[in-house]
């Protein structure tokens, strides 16, 4: 007997929404009781920016969740308790490896009220984390959209986090879509699922649209030196000084470090979404699907990996969500069953050609907004002092005697990507995890072209353009392949400044999105 098609309303999905609440975040708790919360996340800028934000929260009373009531209460709560965290974690001279009961307590009730880590998540910083500029206008409009909280008060974090908001709000109607099309793979209707493929396929391209306008309001350094630190986890943070991790303080004293990954857009559930009915299977960096190749040429997905590993960090619900759909999903063995319809297996090989080519446009922002900047850092640490580079320092004040908001210059981009595969030496760039950055990138996009049904459409997703082609705006090089093949770009080690000290780009600092 088949298992049933999930119900959205049961994983407190929105047909509308997807992923983002169905209930507009609130931008206050009702209760006055929380007015102290209220009042540090108003002024979280001014606190951080005069290093008086610990000394705050370390006179501030432990509030009772007793009074949130509804979900949306619950969601502003961790909000609040998970910006305050990370401001108190890395808002001073050295990181803090401890988390005061005021913060602590607070947090961990909310977390396993809502089912999500104790720390700054994807759902904390994008999901419930935005409001609609006006009422009566679409929240995939990233012109009417705010951000709720932020660390810096500026315009380039905001943008970040709305970016992803916006892409949830256009790809919400996917979810409900494809749902539709699940069910009609086991009625054999070939003609709905085509029709679903296709427009699955259009959304596709609208969220690409919306990526790239990452660069109009972010800008690459400030996002590196000034952004990013405070999104960091407290797992692999050694370099960073927080070798153990983080005590989240509860009065008890037999409290143990904790250690969470950082922020990270892999922890989208719509995207891990769409890998799953479009029967997309990732392996870990470097090992290949062809190790363990079932009857039909498909190998089944590890149990662990780091996609794997992050729906940990996804409200529970949607991280159930994505395991029954994984259970009913059928889209891709229907299609290999009717590869004579061919309005069928075109429509399918679409929505792999459109979500690589996400995930290539996504490989040239990185590029630029971690690569680039990483390999600039380090440039000028060793034009000052060959020792420098292995000396801890300071962000907050470092980070000011930096060039900021520098606007980009392409040819220059090109320049530093081609010196760093002349150089092609140590160990490859490394993102959240410990996994390969770039090359964990490249892998979850070629892999994303791997059930392609029709021979051509392999081929035009795994070419390579030889001659010198445009200049591809992120990563200011010529393209290669299906998105951007950079991997080989950024072979250098290199080192994160954060606000505690610095640390290798080989730690799990999070913050970057990882699709």
């Amino acid at each position: 007997m088949l298992a049933p098609i999930p119900d959205l309303a049961n994983y407190g999905i929105s047909p509308t929404h997807g992923f983002l609440p169905d209930v507009l975040p609130l931008t206050r708790l009702p209760d006055p009781y929380y007015n102290k919360w209220e009042a540090i996340a108003a002024n979280l800028q001014a606190l951080i920016l005069s290093k008086r934000l610990r000394g705050v929260v370390d006179r501030l009373p432990v509030l009772s969740t007793i009074g949130l009531e509804h979900d949306a209460e619950w969601r502003r709560a961790y909000v609040l308790l998970s910006f305050m965290a990370h401001g108190y974690i890395w808002g001073g001279d050295s990181p803090s490896d401890r988390l005061p009961p005021s913060i602590s307590v607070p947090l961990l009730k909310v977390s396993e009220h809502l089912e999500v880590p104790p720390v700054a998540t994807y759902a904390a910083v994008c999901l419930w984390n935005f409001k609609p500029l006006f009422m009566d206008e679409d929240i995939d409009n990233l012109e009417n959209l705010a951000s709720l909280c932020t660390f810096t008060g500026g315009i380039d974090e905001s943008w970040f986090y709305l970016v992803s908001v916006a892409m949830e709000a256009r790809g919400a109607p996917i979810v409900p879509l494809m749902l539709r099309a699940i069910a009609a793979a086991r009625e054999d209707d070939a003609k709905a699922v085509t029709s679903c493929l296709s427009t699955f396929a259009e959304r596709l391209d609208d969220l690409t649209t919306l990526l790239v306008r990452m660069h109009e309001s972010c800008d690459p350094n400030i996002f590196y030196n000034r952004i990013r630190p405070f999104l960091a986890g407290s797992k692999n943070m050694a370099e960073a000084g927080l070798p153990n991790g983080v005590v989240y303080e509860d009065g008890t004293g037999t409290e143990t470090y904790r250690q969470y990954a950082g922020g990270s857009n892999a922890q989208s559930s719509l995207i891990q979404f769409f890998d799953i009915v479009l029967g997309i299977k990732h392996f870990p960096t470097g090992e290949k699907a062809s190790k363990e190749r079932g009857r039909e040429g498909h190998a089944p997905a590890p149990k662990h990996n780091f996609i794997m590993e992050m729906r940990q960090y996804m409200p529970g619900p949607h991280a159930r969500f994505l395991q029954d759909v994984q259970g009913v999903a059928n889209i891709r063995e229907y299609v290999e069953q009717n590869k004579d319809n061919k309005p069928l297996s075109v429509a399918y090989d679409a929505c792999l050609s459109m979500l690589s080519a996400l995930r290539g446009k996504h490989i040239a922002i990185v590029t630029r907004y971690i690569v680039l900047p990483s390999r600039e850092v380090r440039a000028r640490s060793r034009s000052r002092s060959p020792e420098v580079t292995r000396r801890k320092v300071n962000l907050a004040t470092a980070s000011r005697q930096q060039p900021q908001g520098i606007a980009y210059d392409a040819r220059g981009a090109a320049a530093t990507a081609q010196k760093a595969a002349d150089d092609g030496k140590k160990s490859a760039l490394k993102g959240t995890g410990g996994t390969a950055l770039i090359s964990f990138l490249k892998q979850a996009r070629d892999e994303t072209g791997e059930p392609a049904i029709e021979d051509w459409t392999k081929r035009f997703m795994s070419r390579v353009h030889k001659g010198p082609g445009q200049n591809d705006f992120f990563a200011g090089k010529p393209e290669e392949g299906a998105g951007l093949h950079v991997a080989h770009t950024v072979t250098e080690e290199v080192e994160m400044p954060g606000l505690a000290g610095t640390w290798t780009i080989d730690d799990d600092v999070g913050g970057i999105c990882n699709y």
